[in-house]
């Protein structure tokens, strides 16, 4: 993210800035990415190893010419073996290819992508110890970074009251300001749409209004 610490500080003070102002609480949390996609990763490696495999194929006697033009000795298994470990080697190449973010985005279906960061979205909000508050209106700003999705996660005291459509709109808008690396203004801002809109439906409590979970900026493992 290359925030510095002045960017978590002023972070963490919109979360209180915002808490202040509603009986509900907020809480931030990011990964790296939200599962191993190692099966995609090594799936796609083999499908285009595969197809570039075949493709070489009609160029079986081009490269048996070469290698008798080294003068080496050349039972029949030569091809083959030639074939198989430029195979092996390509597959591991492209694996560690496809292990980088931009090629990783294309090669991950989209519809696991979002099943992913939706489940570690949902274990975040468990992790965290958000559902804890005595009232249960805590919420949970859950950003995956290799999916480039966000997921904000209500507990069921603030779900039977605002819709998970008013969060996809925060979500959806945190996500494309952090498209455009405009990382800290785009979770202070959601933090103070989220901070409104709970301050709409739980307003504070002046006499009584405790600070039930930590104002900070989580990292969390996959």
């Amino acid at each position: 993210m290359r925030l510095s610490d002045a960017a978590f500080e002023k972070i963490k003070n919109s979360i209180k800035n915002a808490e202040s102002k509603t009986s509900g609480e907020i809480v931030i949390a990011v990964t790296a990415e939200s599962s191993d996609y190692s099966f995609w990763e090594l799936s796609a490696a083999l499908i285009v190893s595969l197809a570039i495999t075949i493709a070489a194929l009609p160029f079986a006697k081009t490269i048996r010419a070469f290698y008798e033009s080294l003068n080496w000795s050349s039972p029949e298994w030569y091809l083959p073996a030639i074939y198989s470990f430029a195979s092996f080697c390509l597959i591991l190449f492209l694996f560690f290819l496809f292990n980088i973010p931009a090629l990783d985005r294309i090669v991950i279906p989209n519809f696991f992508k979002r099943k992913e960061v939706s489940a570690r979205a949902m274990r975040a909000f468990t992790e965290c110890g958000i559902y804890s508050t005595r009232e249960h209106t805590g919420i949970l700003i859950f950003v995956s970074f290799l999916e480039r999705q966000v997921r904000i996660v209500a507990d069921e005291g603030i779900a039977k009251k605002i819709g998970n459509d008013l969060w996809n709109i925060i979500a959806d808008s945190l996500a494309s300001e952090i498209g455009k690396k405009n990382i800290e203004g785009a979770f202070c801002d959601a933090v103070e749409k989220c901070g409104e809109l709970l301050a709409q439906y739980f307003p504070a409590d002046e006499n009584d209004n405790p600070d039930e979970l930590d104002n900070g900026f989580l990292i969390l493992e996959k």
